[in-house]
């Protein structure tokens, strides 16, 4: 059993894994055979348009790595933990794989393991499903219907608002705006108080592709602002892999997994993506059109935000006729940020204020945290009520919940 906090733990990055039919029990009878898992030797892969996808080493999650197991792995190699890589002894290691839970796949037990572990309430963001927008990015239509397939299976298996504890993100994809904006219609009837939207360029027919923060999606952000919902970037595959491959002379998929040359690491650690997404956020001007729109970048970092925040208050200074107004006030109203266990959360705080920061655990990911509320250690130095907005207030804030 967990220790017990004094206030209440709102966990931004909690998972859960699909079971086999979430992309396929809700696919129309036109799309049957777009997804599917097929045998591999000994192994069961996923199959995307008939091409195998590594993304997952097991997407039937049967067995898994234990919650956690990573952990200090992460806070030993990560270029941007602030510990170092000879101050740490390494933990006892963790079986490699242990088998699945019921709490991993429906919501019922998932309460009962939320208690285990003094969490009150979580997001729960999806796993494999981050695999399918990109392998879809040549057929739009495809990639709606794959989905809302999907989205119909997190209904129906998960709810959108769990007896208020858990919140089960539901996706729109963003190529045919039209589509998105039913899929976002569909969704809030539902109750949903988030989205999940690719930090990425959206695919586009013949090969296009733009940032989402361009005026043409902007009935789209308009609905959203309407619905007052919370917008989660989670991290998933941006698609960035093909720059890479052009550098290395590869043809290869996103495998996060995967060991990773020296140039690949050095580009990675920069954070490209959710640094791009963000800038254009900003820079695009969407976050000037719709003011009351909140996005939550998750399991993306924080390393990245004291460079952009440097580079918006160097440019603005440079160019303040490119904006409509200071973009390091915008990024303060606008984005909340969650930063890995391994970085630090005091300093992130001081520099967009306690108010724009939120804790995640990323349970039961390996790369996550074993026991979750731990995470409190790391704001030993705040005094009590900043500790408690970080681990629960902000976000209970920006979804329109009761702290």
């Amino acid at each position: 059993m967990a220790r017990r906090l004094d206030f209440p733990v709102f966990d931004a990055d909690n998972h859960l894994y699909e079971t086999e039919e979430a992309f396929t029990r809700h696919l129309p009878d036109a799309y049957r055979g777009l997804v599917k898992y097929v045998q591999v030797g000994k192994r069961t892969k996923i199959a995307i348009k008939n091409r195998i996808s590594d993304y997952i080493p097991n997407p039937t999650f049967n067995v898994v790595a234990p919650p956690g197991a990573h952990e200090q792995q992460y806070k030993l190699q990560n270029p941007d933990s602030k510990t170092g890589a000879s101050e740490r002894a390494p933990a006892e290691p963790l079986p490699r794989s242990v088998p699945s839970i019921p709490a991993y796949f429906e919501p019922e037990p998932r309460l009962k393991l939320l208690d285990e572990l003094g969490i009150q309430r979580a997001m729960m963001w999806p796993t494999l499903a981050s695999v399918l927008e990109e392998r879809l990015a040549d057929d739009p239509v495809a990639s709606h219907v794959v989905i809302h397939a999907f989205n119909r299976w997190l209904h129906e298996q998960w709810s959108f608002d769990y007896q208020g504890r858990i919140f089960a993100t539901p996706i729109v994809t963003l190529p045919i705006v039209d589509r998105a904006l039913e899929e976002l219609e569909w969704i809030v009837e539902r109750g949903a108080r988030a989205i999940l939207i690719r930090p990425a360029p959206v695919p586009d027919f013949g090969g296009r592709r733009r940032s989402f923060a361009l005026p043409e999606f902007d009935p789209f952000w308009r609905a959203v602002e309407e619905a007052d919902l919370l917008v989660g970037l989670h991290s998933s595959d941006s698609g960035f892999q093909r720059y890479l491959n052009e550098y290395e002379g590869h043809v290869d998929e996103f495998l996060p997994f995967v060991q990773k040359s020296a140039f690949s690491t050095l580009v990675n650690v920069d954070s490209r993506t959710i640094t791009d997404v963000l800038s254009s956020i900003i820079g695009h001007g969407l976050a000037t059109r719709f003011p009351r729109l909140r996005f939550l970048p998750v399991e993306n970092g924080s390393a990245w935000v004291r460079p952009l925040v440097a580079k918006l208050a160097r440019v603005y200074d440079r160019f303040p006729d490119l904006f409509d107004e200071d973009p390091v006030e915008v990024f303060r109203r606008a984005i909340w940020i969650h930063p890995f266990h391994e970085e630090d959360p005091v300093g992130l705080a001081e520099l967009i204020g306690v108010e724009n920061v939120c804790f995640g655990s990323d349970y039961p990911h390996p790369e996550g945290l074993a026991d979750p509320v731990g995470f409190v250690d790391e704001l030993a130095s705040l005094p009590s009520a900043d500790q408690a907005r970080i681990m629960g207030g902000n976000l209970a804030g920006i979804m329109g919940l009761a702290a």
